[in-house]
Formats: C-alpha cells, sequence, structure tokens
C-alpha cells in the first residue's frame, strides 16, 4: 500500500509516494533518482548502499521506509558535494586512485566520511575497523585506507 512520506534527502525536505515497508535504497534509486548508492547484496552485508542517517552510516537496502520517514536527515553520496566541490574524502580516492570498478565507492565513501565525522584524525587501525562493513571485489582496500588518512590530513590543513 502507498503512502505519502515526508523525508529530508541530502539538505532537501521530499515528499514521495511509496510503500512503508519498501528499502530506502529502491526509494532513493527508484523514486528519487539517485542513483549513487548501489545495491550489492540486499542483506546489509556488502555496503555498497551505504548513505547516512542522522550522520551514522546505515545499510540503505535493510533500512525500511517508515524508519526515516518524517524525522530523520539522510544523506547520500549525492549530498556530499557543497558549493560545486566535491568533499575532500572524494578528492582523496580520486587522487589515491581508490577505486576500480567503482561499485562499491559511494558506500565506501559515505561510511568513511561518517568515520571522519566521528573522528577526524582516526589511526589506522580505527580506519580499517570502521571499514569492515564495506566489501570492494577489486580489493582497493589499502587505497581506500591511504585516502580517509589523506582526507583527515586535507579536513587539518584546511584544504
Amino acid at each position: 500500500m502507498q503512502r505519502t512520506t515526508s523525508l529530508t534527502v541530502n539538505n532537501k525536505k521530499l515528499r514521495v509516494e511509496a510503500d512503508p515497508d519498501a528499502s530506502l535504497l529502491s526509494v532513493l534509486r527508484n523514486d528519487l533518482e539517485l542513483t549513487g548508492s548501489k545495491y550489492g547484496c540486499g542483506e546489509g552485508e556488502c555496503g555498497a548502499c551505504t548513505v547516512l542517517i542522522d550522520g551514522q552510516p546505515a545499510k540503505s537496502c535493510v533500512t525500511r521506509l517508515r524508519q526515516v520517514s518524517g524525522k530523520k536527515k539522510i544523506t547520500t553520496i549525492e549530498g556530499l558535494e557543497q558549493d560545486g566541490r566535491l568533499h575532500p574524502l572524494q578528492e582523496a580516492f580520486l587522487e589515491f586512485d581508490a577505486l576500480q570498478c567503482g561499485f562499491c565507492t559511494s558506500g565506501m565513501i559515505m561510511a568513511g566520511v561518517a568515520l571522519l565525522n566521528k573522528n577526524s584524525r582516526p589511526r589506522r587501525e580505527e580506519i580499517v575497523r570502521s571499514m569492515n562493513g564495506n566489501i570492494c571485489r577489486c580489493c582497493t582496500y589499502p587505497r581506500i585506507v591511504a585516502a580517509i588518512e589523506r582526507a583527515s590530513r586535507a579536513t587539518k590543513e584546511g584544504s
């Protein structure tokens, strides 16, 4: 049964007609045309669908629309750009070539942004631990960790 649901996505208040039991991922991709978050496993294990909900990383494939209705702030990869500039972690991913096929990239970046928002100077061990919920089949993990370290330094340097 479809219902009108109010959402705040990427700092925009939106209304969507969808089944409250639909996955947040399907609503983002199919109804709102925000296709940066990817469908990987559909079970919340791979992290390709990671978005931020109230600043915390969440697997949107297992999050139901009713869970985020009205009161939660959702940020997708499309919402990281500010004033025409990429987020420092997005820039670092490009600088370190921390992607190959790109399928996991948005989920990795969103998980990394959540970490940096929580701890702007994480140690390597903290980075590895926080990224454990995201899988990269291309195995670019060393470059992903290096990109997060670089983004941490960029934030510190003010760039």
